[in-house]
């Protein structure tokens, strides 16, 4: 492995390690209107480290929890601010961050979900197997990805219930019926641009340019994951837009 690819790679995971916890200890003064996204914030800054942490310091960062409560006092007497909240819509559609907050909502699934897959896939081979692996995939990585698919479904579901149930009043069933409709089309197309920019890395940029192999117990592993993630993101993108536009995902 190349030593100035090692020593990217470190830079970059320890850069994004430490926005993520930045941003972690910063919810616990500031926590979000939507409790969901204090979990959202910090698993994408794992992928989009310093883009994530600006992005949020400009549009994601709520008030200290003194003046939350100064709002919320002001709101019962009928005189309290909107704090610049983002309703998501113009006359043309949602705005770029509103789609954005969108994109990074189901990224953060896709990041939780990819990185238990992975890491079990790792440590117990068997659960790659039974993914198919030997039996319906010769590479191991196809099994791994549909593991992936299946994980982050799961916590995409269930980050857009605690999304969408707070904000439409509707039963828990239906909320988890939206959940499915909302996260399909929008991790589908995130997994799209992230398993491409993964099978280029994986098939043809480490052991055709670089002579070696794609490990997930190496930091270069996961500074492509990274990559790959803001891949996700630029395909999701416009998914997210056309979904919050037509009312399917709600406005962060």
């Amino acid at each position: 492995m190349p030593l100035a690819l090692h020593i990217v790679a470190l830079i970059s995971l320890a850069l994004a390690i430490v926005c993520a916890i930045w941003i972690a200890q910063d919810e616990r003064k500031r926590p979000q209107h939507m409790w969901i996204m204090n979990l959202v914030w910090p698993l994408c800054a794992l992928f989009g480290s310093v883009l994530v942490l600006g992005f949020y310091l400009s549009v994601g960062r709520a008030p200290l929890k003194t003046e939350q409560h100064h709002d919320h006092h002001g709101h019962q007497h009928g005189h309290g601010h909107d704090h610049g909240h983002d309703h998501g819509h113009n006359m043309s559609g949602p705005t770029m961050k509103t789609v954005a907050k969108g994109a990074l909502h189901c990224g953060s699934g896709c990041t939780l979900g990819d990185i238990i897959a992975e890491w079990l896939a790792f440590l117990l081979p068997a659960v790659a197997v039974a993914f198919g692996w030997q039996w319906i995939f010769a590479e191991k990585i196809f099994a791994v990805w549909v593991l992936d698919f299946v994980l982050a479904f799961g916590f995409g579901v269930a980050f857009q219930y605690f999304a969408i149930k707070p904000m439409r009043d509707i039963s828990r069933g239906e909320a988890l019926k939206e959940a499915v409709k909302a996260d399909a089309a929008s991790l589908t197309s995130w997994q799209i641009g992230m398993y491409g920019f993964m099978a280029i890395a994986h098939f043809w940029l480490f052991p055709q340019v670089l002579g070696t192999e794609l490990r997930t117990n190496s930091v270069e592993f996961w500074f492509v994951m990274q990559i790959a993630m803001l891949c996700g993101f630029v395909t999701a993108f416009p998914v997210n837009w056309w979904l919050i536009r037509i009312g399917v995902k709600e406005a962060m």
